[in-house]
């Protein structure tokens, strides 16, 4: 048997104010469905965070109304967890319709003591589908107010879940959390404050996998998690990152995993170099890029002069202007209007002010501090 686990797709995301719904529908229909098709897993697992914000916007949510479609159409089960960016309250709309048609949505605590179990051949798994949660409910939800934390409401869930573990069947366990010594990303929202959030990877320990949402980056979380990272790259800090997701075999009752890369439509880089250097380029690069300058000097409206080149260009940092501004605060610390407003001239535009310039400096600056 054969099972896809993927998360954090973000749809409707923005990265630095451009759109990225281009690029995740390449992703599900270039990349993601004909996989699918011709992989042909049984079901395919969703880790959490199928949208960036709570009200997505409406072509975010034709997005994935398709791919769903697309995905029974192929007899393929799908099986979905809410994430901490997903609305649970929107999600669950026509929740009971959908598992009719193999579309399976846990937006609450109780749905995951109803787990899914799937049989193809002789093997049997066990699917426990635990959306995000904030340790409130779980406080509520078992009426104890002795647990906090989410290490300790998670403890307290999967000791409730061990009892239903089926005989002879593989468990998996679906979250979308915190592991802790896991790596983050800067595209990542928050999701604890001084550790509070974090849960030990052991607890995954009873289960045969742990298929995770929420981090971003691709990676394993103790003997038993994995993240299956999002699919595309959703800040500037995971340029290096190799984009996947995951594929699931069971067989004889041992689970085995393989990364399926994604080659994305556009892809996001840092690029470091001289300004004439970056100037070179014989056609335009249409991957989103953070363009860092090293001259040592300063270049006057570099990302307007740049981006014909670079027409997806996100950002442009200069490392001489960050390295300058911190000496130049520290230098002008204290000092009056007029000896900041010539430092500035000095050193960014290499100009020295004339006395008449001085002047003006002057009456303008009267002419703020009376209004």
């Amino acid at each position: 048997m054969k099972l896809f686990h993927t998360s954090d797709w973000h749809l409707g995301r923005m990265l630095y104010g451009k759109s990225l719904y281009s690029d995740q529908e390449y992703f599900l229909d270039e990349i993601f469905l004909p996989a699918a098709k011709r992989e042909k897993p049984s079901c395919v697992i969703l880790a959490g965070d199928v949208y960036d914000r709570q009200i997505a916007p409406p072509e975010a949510i034709r997005l994935f109304d398709r791919t769903l479609a697309r995905l029974t159409e192929l007899s393929c089960k799908v099986a979905v967890i809410s994430g901490n960016h997903d609305s649970r309250d929107r999600m669950a709309i026509l929740k009971g319709a959908l598992k009719k048609s193999g579309v399976y949505f846990s937006t609450e605590l109780s749905d995951v003591f109803s787990p899914l179990v799937l049989e193809e051949e002789g093997e049997r798994i066990q699917l426990f589908l635990l959306p995000y949660f904030d340790p409130a409910e779980v406080r509520d939800y078992f009426s104890d107010d002795s647990l906090r934390g989410e290490s300790a409401c998670m403890k307290r869930l999967i000791d409730e879940l061990i009892p239903l573990f089926l005989p002879d069947c593989a468990h998996i366990l679906v979250c979308h959390c915190f592991a802790a010594g896991s790596l983050s990303s800067d595209s990542e929202s928050t999701l604890f404050a001084g550790g509070s959030g974090e849960v030990p990877p052991a607890l995954f320990e009873p289960f045969d996998y742990a298929a995770l949402g929420h981090l971003h980056g691709p990676q394993r979380a103790g003997e038993k998690g994995r993240y299956s990272g999002s699919p595309l790259k959703y800040s500037v800090d995971e340029a290096s990152q190799k984009k996947s997701f995951v594929s699931l075999s069971l067989k004889d009752g041992v689970i085995s995993e393989e990364l399926i890369p994604v080659a994305p439509k556009r892809d996001v880089k840092r690029i470091s170099g001289l300004f004439e250097d970056l100037l070179k380029r014989e056609e335009p690069l249409e991957d989103y890029v953070e363009l860092v300058l090293e001259d040592k000097s300063p270049v006057i409206l570099a990302a307007q002069r740049l981006a014909p080149l670079y027409p997806n260009l996100l950002a442009v940092r200069n490392s001489w202007s960050s390295a300058q501004g911190t000496g130049r605060a520290k230098k002008l610390q204290n000092q009056d209007e007029l000896t900041v407003f010539r430092s500035f001239l000095q050193d960014v535009c290499d100009f020295t002010p004339e006395e008449e310039e001085e002047a003006l400096f002057r009456e303008l600056l009267k002419e703020v501090r009376d209004k």
